[in-house]
């Protein structure tokens, strides 16, 4: 108990650390996801190319490979002066997009097909339709699955710790190289910091799920 008694600023600054690192990536994974899956969607050929590629490319590379790519390819391109911290946001963001969107597609194929059809014929552009007739009814049935993504992104914003960004992750370097503390000890409280979230998260989404269910 003296781990985190004697610690506790640093377990705050690490746990508030995750939960913006986190908050701020889902946003930015979440947004850019239903982007991509309505241009997957789109009847304009180029952006369902666009849209697959994205899916396709971000969806088999490792998520350490691409912080490296961000991380160390951004400054070699001159786009110089941004920080760590941001730079792991982009790399988080831009990989759970993809599998959100994914999510999200399989939403927008669960929609019958009728319903679009109904929006056209009443004069709807596709963009319309989009937005206010299948990506609300599509919602209900990509919320679980978005839940599952988003929990995930919580326990890979561990990665950041080696990229010079403060998080839960980074702490047991400074604890136990720098103060000697027991390593499984300090492994037990980053862990129980982590439940602490994705049991947040997963309340939140059941909370989320409930309120968007259709009654029987």
């Amino acid at each position: 108990m003296n781990v985190l008694s004697d610690n506790f600023a640093a377990f705050r600054e690490g746990f508030l650390g995750t939960v913006e690192l986190t908050a701020l990536s889902a946003l930015l994974a979440l947004v850019l996801g239903t982007l991509i899956a309505a241009f997957r969607v789109s009847p304009v050929p180029a952006l369902r190319i666009f849209g697959t590629t994205w899916v396709t490319l971000l969806r088999n590379t490792p998520l350490v490979l691409l912080f490296l790519a961000v991380t160390l390819g951004l400054p070699a391109l001159g786009l110089k002066g941004w920080d760590s911290f941001w730079l792991a946001v982009m790399a988080l963001g831009c990989y759970t997009s993809a599998f959100i969107c994914e999510a999200i597609r399989s939403g927008i194929n669960a929609v019958p097909v009728g319903q679009a059809e109904a929006a056209r014929s009443l004069g709807m552009t596709f963009n319309q339709s989009l937005g206010e007739i299948v990506l609300p009814q599509a919602a209900r049935t990509a919320v679980p699955p978005i839940g599952s993504l988003l929990i995930a992104l919580a326990k890979n914003t561990a990665i950041a710790s080696g990229f010079n960004v403060t998080e839960l992750g980074s702490l047991q370097k400074t604890l136990n190289a720098d103060a000697g503390y027991n390593i499984y000890v300090i492994f037990l409280w980053i862990a129980i910091c982590y439940i602490i979230i994705t049991f947040a998260i997963s309340g939140l989404f059941r909370l989320l799920e409930n309120r968007l269910a259709v009654s029987r």
